[in-house]
């Protein structure tokens, strides 16, 4: 991003491009407020308890079913203006937030309230992928990767913000239910600046272009889940990057679990270096400073040394960090494994994206991006569920370090051999 000072310049003297951005902060910001407060609602609320099977529960419930929904949100963002949609989802998402904070202030078991944050973290994930699919509309094509790498990094920086405010917040309100509830409850300040931006674009302005969807919006969503997957699979560059991805998240997931247990359960409070609730928030700092490095460092090491081998590499960087950092299993250690995890993980990610930008039609790119959010919600998922069934209470466990680990080689072999099978396509 630095690199290209002169593309970050041209971007942020566009109106729409900045209104767009500002669109993406505040959602970013609501995202990480919300999923800070639901964590400390059920991993750190003395009214709730939680082993590795109700955390490995509560990811799935909140993530699996968007994950089988994603691609029907990407049919409704092809079909339909996204200035609209974004404007309904985000007003759709403060209510469903002031569900959610009702279900946790009531006390309610850990069923209703997963379900709420359910439609919550759905309606967010709809947002995600209609302000990435809008991207292209407002950025050159030669900008994209700049004009993503920025958007990404400055809109994790929101969340990494709003994570901090939750839990700001939490020493101010309570950690009990009804402090929870006060907490997550804040979120929906963000989803009404991000459809007030929304608003502010022209019909018609954020795509999509065309449309080849069959005029029944039934029959139009129906296809999304089988025309996102086709698209995506027909690009070589996306193919690949969604098994670089999948190997990521499937590893973050575990790494997270891990992390928690640890932070939860084992380690304890030495100086600045903090277990518990402190542990993670520091953790998810690590995490976003991984982030924002990812950001800044992706767009020149992409023109420098091209997408296949920044993917590669930040595979291989990942497995050899999650090692060295993961096994010795301490703070200082494990914040720095969240860091190198975080910012290879983010550089894929980005890479991921642009291709996606870059080589996929617009008239399908809604639903290709909704279905990396399938992939991105679903791999991580699987990650956290298989090692909740292995991984002692106390999340000292070696072997599932190493295990985690290897899940990146078997992601850069199989990213490697797509690209090797497709010499010619673009990369």
């Amino acid at each position: 991003m630095v690199a290209d000072g002169h593309a970050v310049r041209r971007m942020l003297g566009d109106p729409g491009f900045r209104r767009l951005l500002f669109c993406r902060l505040a959602s970013q910001w609501a995202d990480g407020l919300f999923q800070a407060g639901l964590a400390g609602a059920v991993l750190f609320n003395p009214e709730r308890q939680a082993d590795p099977l109700a955390i490995a529960g509560g990811f799935a419930v909140i993530l699996v079913p968007y994950s089988v929904v994603g691609p029907f949100a990407g049919a409704l963002l092809d079909r339909w203006d996204r200035r609209r949609l974004l404007i309904v989802a985000n007003v759709l998402r403060v209510l469903l937030v002031l569900l959610a904070a009702a279900a946790d202030g009531f006390g309610l078991s850990n069923g209703p309230l997963y379900a709420a944050a359910l439609l919550v973290m759905g309606a967010s994930r709809f947002i995600g992928a209609g302000l990435s699919a809008a991207l292209p509309h407002l950025v050159e094509p030669r900008d994209l990767v700049t004009g993503n790498s920025m958007v990404a990094t400055l809109a994790s920086a929101a969340a990494a913000i709003g994570g901090a405010t939750a839990f700001g917040l939490r020493n101010v309100l309570g950690a009990g239910n009804v402090g929870s509830a006060q907490v997550t409850s804040v979120a929906i300040v963000g989803a009404l600046v991000s459809a007030l931006f929304a608003a502010q674009f022209a019909p018609g302005v954020l795509g999509p272009d065309e449309v080849d969807e069959p005029s029944e919006a039934f029959v139009a969503v129906a296809k999304g889940m089988v025309d996102g997957g086709r698209a995506a699979l027909r690009v070589p560059s996306v193919a690949a990057g969604f098994i670089a991805l999948t190997a990521h998240r499937i590893a973050y997931g575990a790494s997270l679990l891990v992390i928690v247990l640890l932070m939860k359960y084992t380690l304890h409070s030495n100086g600045v270096m903090r277990a518990g609730a402190g542990g993670l928030t520091e953790a998810v700092a690590a995490g976003a400073a991984g982030l924002v490095v990812a950001g800044f460092l992706t767009p020149g090491l992409v023109r420098r040394f091209g997408r296949p081998t920044v993917v590669s590499s930040g595979l291989v960087v990942a497995c050899v960090g999650l090692i060295a950092f993961g096994l010795p299993m301490t703070v200082p250690t494990l914040l720095a494994a969240a860091f190198v995890v975080t910012l290879c993980g983010q550089t894929v990610k980005l890479n991921v994206d642009a291709a996606i930008q870059r080589d996929v039609a617009d008239q399908s790119r809604g639903r290709v991006f909704a279905v990396s959010d399938t992939v991105f919600n679903a791999a991580m998922v699987i990650g956290v569920a298989v090692v909740a069934t292995i991984v002692p209470m106390d999340g000292r466990s070696p072997g599932v370090v190493i295990g985690t680990a290897a899940v990146y080689l078997v992601g850069l072999a199989g990213y490697v051999l797509v690209l090797r099978a497709h010499p010619n396509s673009p990369r």
